[in-house]
This record gives structure tokens, sequence and C-alpha cells, in this order.
């Protein structure tokens, strides 16, 4: 069993830079692959990006690449998401998940935290 608590959102303006922090409890926090993912007002949730157990591998949405992120530190387990360049269209609520290597889908879920983008 993984809970995940999700912090760092805020309001900030069209171009600022937000750092999103998940903080896993639980055992084996290494072995999961760990993902964020958003959802805009009125939209289902999107994939954002997502990172491997070993924090060596990732996978972005072709939206964010170049603009967002993810990293981990397996010693603190916490994932994280810098979010930079950020735009109006990337307002929304902002969630981390974590699946085992062995399922394709997320288990886990945190309860989100929110971004708001102004312009």
């Amino acid at each position: 069993q993984v809970q995940l608590v999700e912090s760092g959102g805020g309001l900030v303006q069209a171009g600022g830079s937000l750092r999103l922090s998940c903080a896993a409890s639980g055992r084996h926090f290494s072995s999961y692959v760990m993902g964020w993912f958003r959802q805009a007002p009125g939209k289902g949730r999107e994939f954002v990006a997502a990172i491997n157990g070993k924090g060596d591998s990732t996978d972005y949405a072709d939206s964010m690449k170049g603009r967002f992120t993810i990293s981990r530190d397996n010693a603190k387990n916490t994932v994280y998401l810098q979010l930079n360049s950020l735009k109006p269209e990337d307002t929304g609520v902002y969630y981390c998940a974590a699946r085992s290597r062995a399922t394709p889908a997320y288990n886990y879920w945190g309860q989100g935290t929110q971004v708001t983008v102004s312009s």
C-alpha cells in the first residue's frame, strides 16, 4: 500500500515556474513507477510525465517536453515535477500516481494539488 501527498501548487503568472512535490509513505518506494497527471477544468485527466524506479528513465507528454521535468529522490520517498514557462492552459489539478512495474495501470493516487496560471 502506498499513500501519496502532493504539495507545491499555487497561483503563478504566465511564464513563471512551480515545483510540485509528492511524498510517498509505505514500503519499497523505489520499486514503483511514479507518474504525474493533470486535470483541467471541464476536461478529463491527462498524462504529464512518468519516471522509473531508479530515476534513470523518464517519459513526457509531447506538449510538456522541454518545459516540465520529473525527478525523484528515493532516499526521501519523494517525486518532483518542475514546471517552467507556465501557460494559462497549464491550469488544473495535478495528481501524483504510482504503479508497480508489473502493471500498466496506476494503482495509487494522491489527492491533487491546484496549479493556476494567470495571463
